[in-house]
């Protein structure tokens, strides 16, 4: 995101809009990369109690 941009999306949708947005967006990756992980950890967990019984 552009400076230009960044101030043109602050006068318009003010301070906290602006600040919220971009952490929302930084977030996203982060959190559909903590969802494959939780995924992949239960796949774990349920071989491993198959194995078990």
């Amino acid at each position: 995101m552009q400076m230009e941009e960044l101030a043109r999306l602050t006068a318009t949708y003010g301070f906290p809009m602006v600040v919220a947005f971009c952490l929302l967006v930084r977030l996203e990756k982060r959190l559909t990369e903590l969802t494959s992980a939780i995924n992949q950890m239960c796949n774990c967990v349920e071989r491993m109690e198959v194995t078990k019984k």
